[in-house]
């Protein structure tokens, strides 16, 4: 593999996907390309890619809905690229799982600087892991490698962002991060749309946990922390 990784490109404009392809080859990447959700599942079935960048309209259905299914076995993150960009959509699009959403048109030196800076995070995450494989609070067990959560050995199923936002107020117990702050270090994007993406996860992990003897405690007009039920 090379040293840059490898990026899985789903665009079903044949253009758009041959430029995008040359010049991610030309920064040193391997580009796996498909034209179509299938496609790109006989791709992932064979290769496992560092990066993905995703359409959202595609010919055979919604580039949302394989983001999630993505989620299930594999923590890279997923760069939306689409022409897709209204507000709503946005979020629609980070809700899902994405790790970044860039609209058409757009700069290419941008677009392949976000690709880079991705991969970068991704793999400092990784090594991140390896160093600490697993947190253990009481019955939760968070296995890093993996990205996966288990309550009393039970997987607690969190898709990567559910994971990645869990697994950094543990290793911040006790300190509140207000929204911004939980969305730069999480999500690697200053906050410049709805609340409700965050909003959204943070509620979904605080279900999981019940049972735990801990939660995410809200800090009226400060932020969220982790720690013990109180």
């Amino acid at each position: 593999m090379d040293d840059n990784g490898i990026v899985l490109l789903v665009e079903d404009d044949k253009e758009i996907l041959r430029i995008n392809r040359r010049i991610l080859e030309k920064e040193g990447f391997t580009v796996l390309c498909a034209e179509s959700l299938c496609e790109a599942r006989q791709k992932l079935a064979g290769q496992s890619p560092d990066v993905l960048v995703l359409d959202i309209m595609l010919p055979d259905g919604s580039g949302l809905d394989f983001c999630r299914e993505v989620q299930d076995f594999t923590v890279s993150p997923v760069l939306f690229l689409t022409a897709l960009d209204e507000n709503h959509e946005i979020v629609e699009g980070l809700a899902a799982g994405g790790s970044d959403y860039i609209t058409k048109p757009y700069d290419m030196e941008q677009f392949v600087a976000r690709v880079k800076s991705h991969l970068r995070l991704a793999r400092m995450n990784q090594r991140a892991a390896e160093q600490a494989k697993t947190l253990v609070r009481g019955p939760l067990t968070l296995e890093m490698v993996s990205g996966r959560a288990y309550l009393n050995g039970t997987d607690l199923l969190f898709n990567a962002k559910e994971f990645a936002l869990l697994r950094f107020l543990i290793q911040n117990e006790g300190t509140t991060f207000s929204k911004e702050a939980l969305y730069e270090a999480v999500w690697n994007l200053p906050v410049i749309h709805d609340a409700r993406v965050i909003k959204s996860h943070l509620s979904r992990v605080r279900v999981r946990l019940q049972g735990s003897g801990y939660t995410i405690e809200t800090v009226c007009g400060v932020g969220y922390r982790f720690g013990p039920v109180k």
